[in-house]
């Protein structure tokens, strides 16, 4: 358990920090704690503000070969501030607990995590202290509502891709991500998968729930969340006509169906177990409240993160012991895919159990592994893969036979069943509108990535 009694030393005021006050306290951060912590931006905002992201760890420059990264995103909702100065005080806490709690200094050593305080620091600028319901922030400088931005599998999302939500998604792709929080406000609930539903056509009062093959993983995060925080668990109703929640968790669809979602697009496309926690009835409270929020949420941000390692992680390699990178895997009967990195690494979050991986690699004859997970520690599984037979090397020449190809050979489908998982975007349709603005991303950013992230 990560102990309670570590007062900040290095204190940051309790009170709301506007752009350039976060922007100081980040670089004063990373100066004071060079081998904690690594300070980038993933891009700007419309108006130019940089989406800074503080990864802490004990290999803040580096990716650690075989350990998990994970992340949080705050304040995609510019009015929705609880998130965002929690944010600051976690990156806080950890500083100050690594060489004093032995909890937190395991987490760091054993893991990246990323954090994103505020991802529409535009909108966060227009909104106003004390302002517990409405939209005034919520939205980008162009109106757009981020939360509807990325790209949805049960329905095409038709609206124009924004530089928040483009540097998001760039991010993800570069980064392997496990785990991964998304904090809101107006609520208090963990919200997960799916946020949209394949027959959502017409809103009703009380949604179907959308679940995920992932149900019993994505319950047990939600609940590590819930349970760990002090009222969220009992599940009372903000006020009177909104819902109550049970055990403070809820599917997202059940709530309410939406398209565009970052959860959503976190798991289809890239494998990563991301949920939403709504962490305040009051979307942006009085800053008086701000000490209790922190006091409410520092267990259970802490130990919801500690998740990553629960389930398998392990490494691909061929016959010599080389890694194969983007091998595509998947747990039978859970047919959202994921991918290994350049070093071969793959990880997935389950539930004591008895699976089946599932694994193919482009010219590798494909491979079926029965596996267990316990509840004390992760299971460890190192994947060989052999090159595919050449069938009738004289007549077809010695390129080996693919297992699958054409344009998306870089994921896998299962056969017969048209289930999620993009592990790339799709191909582009002619005329969409996903904008390059990638392109315009400074190259700078993509080399300190490769680099640095791997």
């Amino acid at each position: 358990q990560p102990s309670s009694y570590i007062r900040d030393t290095n204190s940051l005021e309790m009170k709301y920090h506007d752009f350039e006050q976060m922007t100081k306290f980040l670089r004063t951060t990373s100066s004071k704690y060079p081998n904690l912590t690594a300070l980038y931006s993933i891009g700007k905002s419309v108006q130019g503000r940089d989406l800074w992201v503080m990864v802490v760890s004990s290999s803040p420059y580096e990716h650690m070969i075989g350990k998990p990264d994970v992340k949080y995103v705050a304040n995609m909702h510019g009015n929705e501030a609880v998130g965002r100065e929690l944010m600051l005080h976690l990156i806080q806490y950890l500083v100050n607990s690594y060489s004093v709690d032995p909890y937190i200094k395991w987490l760091l050593d054993n893991t990246r995590i990323h954090i994103l305080p505020s991802m529409n620091p535009d909108g966060f600028e227009v909104a106003r202290e004390g302002q517990c319901d409405g939209g005034q922030g919520r939205y980008n400088a162009r109106g757009f509502d981020l939360n509807r931005n990325f790209p949805d599998y049960f329905k095409q999302n038709n609206k124009r891709g924004q530089p928040e939500t483009d540097a998001v998604k760039e991010w993800t792709s570069k980064i392997q991500f496990v785990l991964s929080g998304g904090l809101h406000g107006g609520a208090l609930v963990a919200s997960y998968p799916f946020d949209n539903t394949p027959n959502s056509m017409f809103q009703s009062f009380s949604s179907a729930p959308s679940l995920t093959p992932d149900e019993d993983v994505f319950r047990h995060l939600a609940l590590t969340y819930s349970q760990n925080h002090p009222t969220m668990h009992k599940g009372r109703a903000c006020k009177s006509g909104s819902p109550a929640f049970t055990d403070g968790i809820t599917n997202g669809a059940a709530w309410y169906p939406l398209t565009g979602g970052m959860q959503d697009f976190n798991y289809v496309w890239y494998g990563c177990m991301e949920i939403t926690l709504e962490l305040s009835c009051c979307k942006y409270p009085p800053s008086t409240e701000l000490p209790k929020y922190w006091e409410d949420n520092r267990l259970p941000l802490v130990k919801f993160l500690a998740e990553a390692h629960r389930g398998i992680h392990g490494f691909v390699l061929d016959e010599n012991g080389n890694p194969i990178e983007k091998a595509s895997l998947k747990i039978k009967s859970r047919d959202v895919g994921f991918q290994t990195t350049k070093y071969g690494e793959f990880w997935r979050i389950l539930l004591p159990g008895v699976y089946k991986l599932e694994v193919y690699a482009d010219g590798y004859t494909p491979k079926d592994m029965d596996f267990m997970v316990v509840e004390e520690h992760p299971t460890l599984l190192n994947v060989t893969l052999y090159p595919a037979k050449v069938e009738g090397a004289g007549e077809r020449g010695d390129r080996p036979y693919h297992i699958y190809t054409g344009a998306n050979s870089g994921f896998y489908r299962p056969p017969h069943q048209h289930y999620y998982h993009h592990q790339i975007p799709p191909p582009k349709k002619p005329g969409s509108t996903d904008s390059g603005i990638f392109s315009s991303l400074t190259s700078g950013f993509n080399n300190f990535v490769n680099n640095i992230f791997g």
